[in-house]
């Protein structure tokens, strides 16, 4: 019994209960770790049928599996949640640590507590904000809070610093009220923490207010310079609530969450407060082994579990599965309700559209055309199962009108690039009627067997060649690379109702899904149009030149000895198909003996 059989064996006898798988390597590492609502059904079907490669190569890896049973499918979702960030597997799609977006963390509990910047958020009585992105804007929050509020930024610890020098130039510029001289009291310094913590948590509206009443009082009992400070005061609170836009985003109310795969994937979240963006992250992540659905549910509960503040909607750009079970879980991390949304229309959908337009941006910053085109025939080559990266890329086409005209076109793309020339363009010689699997062995045969010529214009040999159209056009190129005795992969390009390319398919008709890939289909839908063009370009090129071109290259044929030939026999088919006795009815017997002698002797030339 094969490894396969084995664990397909083993799959078969779990229970159709909700749950927690965990996939082992030989080496008893954990490389994957999923969940799911009927155990049995789930584990079994990585161990049967094909898969997407990357699970493919998962799925390869694999010597044994865990489970453990769940109550109920929350229960499972947080025990995946758990074990995910226990092992960090190597197949599941993770988010770095937050060593990038660190918080803000402040222990009241201290005589004078300061802001210090923390990558994590611990459990130890102290208050965290944020995370924020990066240490950039984290250290912009604190100066922007210590300038609004007069909050020290000098390296000085109080008490045990209070009274020993000469305040700092902070002091003399009015940046800092010099809690240093041990004046204002401890009282004061409390009441401006509080303050920096009310604008935290989003409540500037409630600091101002204070700080309205406290000016008006100051300025009742004629104590005009404080006023002035206050009101200093009350203009640096609102603008700090009206730019820094960093802060806002630790307490939006909204969220809206973009996923692209490209050359990358990205995960972006934007942060909207009362319909105002306020912020953005964003984390590009190798391809996902998971589906859409999947990785968007693994990546929400690892991006918001390390959030100190929690937003009331999100809103999502599909429809995770365990919506329910993701919402509660929320919820429950929140300390309030916590909503989903997958909007289809409106602000709220131009917002997740938004999102998207992030992710596809980022990944687009993120690598160089290059690497996208290398990424992409990478994925490509993975699909296809292909042996071989496909570097080289020959496409086919065959055009024609009728039984007439029958041409073919043959488009290059080296690297993901067109190759103009390397392009060629072919005339049907042995297929005199319509007939484009006949076409198509016949020009696959004519350019494989000047390869094995050795003709310089077709020594390149391809890494796999696309054949517009079905298996069965597919098929016809197989079978003349055969009687060639050449072995290259082939794929037909399916394209859709609507005449857009739809999937890639091989000759035995198994059919090959790019859509899940923007990248691959762009690219595979590119070559197509490409391919095609060329073969219409050159049909029409023929069918627009004059009738009976070839006649012109008949010694002795001019322009009227060729009308008269057309006007005759109508046809240049005609003409060929016509005895020299025949011939000489319609133009002087010395012509007729060119014409006959030019197809019957030597025989026409063709047009490659």
């Amino acid at each position: 019994m094969t490894k396969l059989e084995e664990l397909r064996e083993k799959a078969n006898r779990l229970p159709l209960l909700p749950g927690v798988y965990i996939m082992l390597d030989a080496a008893g590492e954990v490389i994957y770790v999923g969940k799911a609502k009927a155990l049995k059904n789930r584990v079994t079907s990585y161990f049967r049928g094909d898969h997407l490669p990357k699970v493919a190569a998962m799925v390869a890896r694999v010597d044994d599996f865990n489970v453990i049973v769940a109550e109920t499918e929350f229960e499972a979702l947080v025990l995946e949640n758990s074990l995910i960030k226990r092992h960090k597997p190597r197949y599941n799609i993770l988010l770095k640590d937050d060593k990038g977006y660190p918080f803000l963390r402040l222990d009241l509990r201290e005589e004078y507590p300061r802001f210090s910047l923390s990558n994590r958020f611990v459990h130890d009585g102290a208050r965290y904000f944020g995370p924020f992105g990066g240490r950039g804007a984290t250290n912009s929050v604190v100066d922007t809070l210590s300038k609004a509020l007069g909050l020290p930024t000098c390296s000085r610890k109080f008490p045990r610093d209070l009274g020993k020098d000469r305040p700092c130039l902070q002091f003399q510029m009015g940046a800092c009220r010099g809690w240093c001289r041990g004046e204002p009291g401890r009282e004061e310094y409390a009441d401006a923490m509080e303050k920096a913590v009310l604008v935290l948590e989003g409540k500037s509206a409630q600091l101002i207010a204070r700080l309205q009443a406290d000016m008006e009082q100051a300025a009742a009992g004629l104590r005009f310079e404080e006023a002035a400070r206050l009101r200093d005061r009350i203009r640096a609170v609102a603008a700090l609530e009206n730019r820094q836009r960093v802060i806002a985003a630790a307490r939006a109310d909204t969220d809206a969450v973009g996923f692209q795969r490209g050359a990358r994937s990205c995960f972006s979240v934007l942060h909207y407060t009362d319909g105002d963006l306020s912020g953005k992250d964003f984390q590009l992540l190798e391809d996902p082994t998971e589906t859409d659905g999947e990785a968007l549910s693994a990546l929400l509960r690892q991006y918001y579990v390390n959030r100190t503040s929690w937003p009331k909607t999100v809103l999502l750009p599909l429809e995770p599965e365990d919506r329910e079970d993701l919402e509660r879980f929320l919820t429950e991390l929140a300390g309030h309700r916590v909503y989903l949304e997958v909007p289809r229309r409106g602000d709220r959908a131009r917002f997740t559209e938004k999102a998207a337009v992030n992710a596809r941006e980022e990944i687009l910053r993120a690598t160089t055309a290059e690497q996208r085109r290398s990424k992409t025939l990478q994925w490509l080559q993975e699909a296809m199962g292909l042996a071989e990266y496909p570097r080289r890329i020959e496409a086919y086409d065959i055009s024609n009108t009728g039984n007439t005209g029958i041409v073919a076109s043959m488009t290059v793309h080296v690297d993901g690039k067109p190759l103009k020339r390397d392009y060629r363009k072919f005339r049907m010689k042995g297929v005199e009627s319509q007939d484009d699997y006949g076409s198509m062995r016949e020009v696959i045969t004519r350019r494989f067997r000047r390869y094995q010529e050795g003709d310089e214009k077709f020594v390149s040999r391809p890494d796999v060649l696309f054949i517009d159209g079905g298996a069965e056009h597919a098929s016809a190129a197989c079978a003349a690379l055969e009687e060639l005795g050449l072995d290259l992969p082939v794929f037909g390009m399916v394209k859709d109702d609507r005449h857009r390319t739809r999937a890639l398919i091989t000759p035995e008709g198994k059919e090959i899904g790019i859509q899940a890939n923007p990248a691959a289909f762009a690219l595979v839908g590119r070559i197509q149009e490409e391919t095609h063009r060329f073969a219409i370009e050159y049909h029409r090129s023929l069918r627009d030149s004059v009738p009976g071109s070839s006649l012109d290259r008949i010694p002795g044929v001019g322009e009227k000895r060729r009308n008269d030939l057309i006007r005759h026999f109508g046809t240049v088919k005609a003409v060929r198909a016509a005895s020299e006795e025949e011939l000489a009815a319609a133009v002087p017997r010395n012509t007729a003996k060119a014409v006959f002698a030019y197809f019957h002797g030597k025989g026409e030339e063709s047009c490659e």
